[in-house]
Order: C-alpha cells, then structure tokens, then sequence
C-alpha cells in the first residue's frame, strides 16, 4: 500500500503530534506562524493538504512535547573537528554512543519512535521530561547532534526533501515504538546553564527564560540593563525583514557577547536564546539552524574577546527599539 503525505501528517496528529505543512521537497515552513498553526486537528489538516498535496509534513516539537536527538552524517569531505578527530568516529551517531559511555551508560536507549532522514542520518524521537524548558541546538551535544525541543519542528516522516547538493531523499519510520522518556544524562546536558527558578519561569521558554533568569539578580540596577538589552537584541533578531537577518543575529550577537564579557549574562543562555529568536523569524525562508548556530558563534566569540567598557546607568533604561 502506498501512503500519501497526508496519510502520515494524519498519523502524526493521532499520536498526539501538531503538524503543519513544509514546502514541497523543502524543510520551509509553507505556513506563517506555524507553531501556533499546527494541529492534531484532521479537518484542518486535510485542508491543508488539499490545497498543498505534496507538502511535506513538519511536526511542532515542543508543542509535541518531544525532544527530537538529530545524529546527521558527515557531507562529502567534511572532517571532524579535533576533539572528535578519532578513531569509530565516523557520524552523529559515533558521538552519541562516545558521550554515552563517557557519561558511564552501559546501552544507549534506542527503542524509542525513530525516523531515517534523507542522507542517512536518524531522528530519535523523546518525550520531553516534566516540567523541563529545553530549546534548540546545534553542535551542542557534540559534532553531527542537532536537537529540536521547544520553539522547534522536525521534518516529518513520509517527507521527501529535493536539494541542490543531489543529496534528495525520504524520511522513513524504522522504529514504531512510542517515544521514550529522554534519558536523564542527555536532559542533564542539553538543560540550559541558566534554568528558570520557579514554576512561573518553566512556563515560559527561549528568551523570556533566559531574561527570568537575569532579572533575578541581586544588582537590580545592572540587571535591568542586561534585561533590556537582552529582550531588545532578542526581539529585533525575530522581527528583523528578509537580507538582513543574518546580519542583524551578528550584531545582536556580538553586543550581547560583550555583555557577557563584563558578567552581566551567560554566553551559553545567550546563544541558545538567540537560535530560538531567529528561528521564529517567518520574513521569508529561513536560515538553516546551523547557518544560524554558526553566525552566534562568530558573534559571541567576537563580543568576548572584544568587550566594551559598560557603565551602568543611574535609572533602569527603557527597552532598546
């Protein structure tokens, strides 16, 4: 039997899983907005999928409550870094199973909802653990690992995604079982460095935890400059229209950076606060997450080792436009 797109956006919608449309044969979002968009609603997915019949189906993975591991495989001629420079590590999947035994786990949990994606790599599917505000990363985990948890989505199965590296190809189930709770070493190290303190702040996610997180310090008056600065960078990197996107994030990035330089915030939240702001940029097709991670690095690292000189201000400043 031969399935349809909308047969598998339909079955992710059963599992509990809102779904939304991609573009044909991309990863792009066809819709604005599609976190709040997606649904396990059927009628408002086969319209949808009546007006765009080869949509590839995307899945809202925070809204899913899943933390979806992506273990990719190396692009013809790209190497490890260097402290992956070593012998069995080959592809994400290499890593993974070194940071597991580095953490001491005798197996990795493997029998849990898994998708073959077009180059061969695998998407591990996980049930987010209560209560935990993870986002979005890239490279965090180590080489060839991306994430995607809240303010994220994944490239459903039954996807076929054509690209101008010829590297075209489906996503294929190869595991049906429901998905497993994530494993607590892998939520240790994917928890943000600056958690949020109270149950209000796990309500909330991307940026808004990090700025909880900030406002909590004890020098209100250096606070408040971080936190203003902090939500203005943030927000002009969502909001930013198409051709200058990137070069907003840098910019935002390398002030922010600076900031971090003088203590008043953690580069990491920073880092991780921007991949999801410029993720939830809609002006035009998006960026991939790498492009994205790889434009905060450049700018973080800029900010640090170039700080300017903050003087903090007498009164709380307004928020920065």
């Amino acid at each position: 039997m031969t399935f349809t797109r909308l047969d598998y956006a339909l079955a992710a919608a059963r599992r509990g899983w809102p779904v939304f449309p991609l573009r044909p044969g991309t990863k792009q979002p066809a819709i604005r907005a599609w976190e709040r968009a997606a649904t396990t609603g059927p009628d408002r997915i086969r319209a949808w999928w009546d007006q765009w019949p080869d949509a590839n189906p995307g899945i809202a993975t925070g809204r899913a409550g899943l933390v979806v591991i992506d273990l990719d495989q190396p692009k013809p001629g790209q190497r490890p870094p260097s402290e992956w420079d070593r012998p069995g590590i080959t592809d994400g999947a290499d890593v993974l199973a070194a940071l597991a035994e580095q953490a001491g786990v005798r197996r990795l949990l493997l029998d849990t909802f898994t998708v073959r994606t077009r180059r061969g790599g695998t998407h591990l599917y996980y049930a987010a653990p209560p209560g935990a505000v993870l986002g979005n990363t890239s490279g965090t985990l180590g080489w060839l690992i991306d994430t995607r948890a809240r303010g994220g989505y994944v490239v459903g199965p039954g996807s076929r995604v054509t690209s101008d590296d010829g590297q075209d190809g489906s996503y294929e189930v190869v595991c049906t079982a429901p998905p497993a709770r994530l494993p607590g070493w892998l939520a240790h190290r994917l928890t943000p460095r600056v958690p949020p303190t109270t149950a209000a702040d796990a309500s909330q996610s991307g940026g808004d935890a990090v700025l909880a997180a900030v406002a909590a310090g004890p020098d209100q008056r250096r606070t408040a400059y971080a936190t203003a600065a902090l939500r203005g960078e943030l927000d002009k990197v969502a909001t930013a229209p198409e051709g200058q996107r990137n070069q907003t994030l840098y910019i935002a990035a390398v002030s922010l950076g600076q900031l971090a330089a003088q203590g008043l915030l953690d580069a990491a939240a920073v880092a991780d606060a921007l991949q999801s702001a410029a993720e939830a940029n809609t002006s035009g097709p998006p960026n991939s997450s790498r492009e994205i991670a790889a434009t905060i690095h450049s700018g973080l690292t800029r900010g640090l080792t170039v700080p300017r000189r903050t003087r903090t201000p007498a009164t709380a400043p307004k928020e920065a436009a």
